[in-house]
């Protein structure tokens, strides 16, 4: 959703060890760290939508909802020529309706089968904690929800896909999974 100076870091290690993940972007980011972006798209990544403001999406009404999805989705495709496909709702809040909005204009809403409280960026616990909370919850399918913003991550990141290939493991792409 946001950058906290590990994105490149984050992109280097995908590179180096061939992996393509999915990113979930927010309207400031894609406006700030465009550079960035632009390196996902090039590199192979999927992007996805995480709304411009990153709010609660049932708490709005259909239309600024809409707007919120879309209005990102837009400023996407003016500058990568393509649209986004699957969408993360800010904090995995979700309703009915805002399955069916979200839905009705074209979007996968994708969750997660693991994630910790990775978001806090005061909490450095380290990269050794960061690589055991997801190896020790690591199962077939997994689609392991890790934050950017997180210095653990970032560090523990080449350790855990080493680590994930280790116990057998291997890494496909979300589109793979959903057409």
């Amino acid at each position: 959703g946001y950058e906290n100076g590990y994105s490149n870091m984050i992109l280097d290690t995908l590179r180096k060890n061939r992996v393509e993940a999915l990113f979930f972007i927010t309207g400031p980011y894609l406006k700030e760290h465009l550079d960035i972006v632009r390196r996902m798209v090039e590199e192979g990544h999927t992007v996805g939508n995480h709304t411009i403001h990153h709010k609660s999406l049932p708490t709005l009404c259909d239309k600024v909802m809409e707007e919120e999805v879309a209005g990102l989705d837009r400023a996407f495709y003016e500058r990568f020529g393509k649209n986004m496909k699957f969408l993360r709702p800010p904090k995995g809040e979700y309703s009915e309706r805002s399955l069916m909005v979200t839905q009705k204009l074209g979007y996968i809403n994708l969750f997660w089968s693991f994630a910790y409280d990775d978001w806090y960026v005061n909490k450095i616990r380290g990269a050794d904690y960061a690589y055991k909370m997801v190896i020790n919850n690591i199962h077939n399918g997994a689609v392991v929800l890790l934050h950017a913003v997180s210095k653990d991550n970032a560090q523990a990141l080449d350790a855990i896909i080493k680590g994930i290939r280790k116990e057998g493991y291997t890494f496909g792409k979300i589109e793979e999974l959903i057409p």
